[in-house]
């Protein structure tokens, strides 16, 4: 038995309140999320009790897990590509959170510093995979919002000559770093502000200290790794044209 939460009327009382607050706070502040704050929530309850009535039998075999790790890659694939609305590039983007994500997880299960094991493998490819398809959202939306507010800075290079690729990434290059914030401030301040997911969870489980301290410096500079990594590919892929939305692509020359 562990200490963390459980189903029952004392969770469910305190969602309806937590989710009121976000209602009535997004409410207040005019910012027009009530609905997508609505939404959000009750598909995370929905699809939490699905998925664990299943993951329990995936978390058997190993490859039961991986087949799951490869249905969660999927489903960043498709929500990062319809956040920065282009979906028709899908394969580019799952290029992109896949080279920052695959070597990463790799790494992990190939020098030993996790079991491979389906309680390992699932939960560590869900945060890896998870936190490059946010990097790959952010990167690729900041991206896309710079080129139409700064088009004719675009139009301007390729009116001197620069080659397509040049004058796109001229304009978005320098923006890049931004999608790499929340990760850096996530990794400096862990232990003095946050103790995310990983540590709390292991605490829960029973674990000790030490090894909740040291299941999250994994997951942590992992993240480092697969966000970096999947940051500078994004930027390269939307600079070369592979990654953009349609509005943007109709703008743009072809190459």
């Amino acid at each position: 038995m562990t200490d963390g939460p459980a189903f029952g009327w004392a969770l469910g009382a305190a969602l309806i309140v937590l989710l009121a607050v976000a209602l009535l706070a997004a409410r207040w502040g005019r910012l027009g999320l009530s609905r997508d704050l609505f939404v959000a929530a009750s598909r995370a309850i929905v699809q939490l009790i699905a998925v664990s009535a299943v993951i329990g039998l995936m978390l058997q075999r190993i490859w039961t897990s991986l087949v799951f790790a490869a249905l969660m890659f999927s489903v960043a694939v498709w929500t990062a590509g319809g956040r920065i609305r282009a979906r028709g590039d899908w394969r580019w983007v799952a290029v992109a959170i896949g080279t920052g994500a695959v070597p990463v997880l790799a790494v992990i299960f190939a020098f030993g510093a996790a079991a491979f094991t389906g309680p390992a493998i699932i939960p560590i490819a869900g945060i890896v995979i998870g936190g490059s398809m946010t990097a790959h959202a952010l990167v690729g939306r900041r991206a896309f919002d710079s080129l139409r507010s700064d088009f004719g800075q675009v139009e301007a290079g390729l009116a001197l000559g620069f080659p397509r690729r040049w004058s796109i990434d001229n304009v978005i290059n320098r923006h890049a770093p931004e999608a790499l914030v929340p990760v850096l401030d996530q990794t400096r301040t862990v232990g003095l502000v946050t103790l995310p997911g990983a540590f709390v969870g292991v605490l829960l489980g029973g674990g000790s200290a030490a090894d909740a301290a040291a299941t999250q410096v994994l997951v942590l500079v992992g993240l480092l790794a697969a966000e970096t990594t999947v940051v500078v590919v994004s930027t390269w892929l939307i600079a070369d044209g592979r990654i953009l939305s349609a509005d943007l692509r109709d703008r743009l020359p072809s190459a």
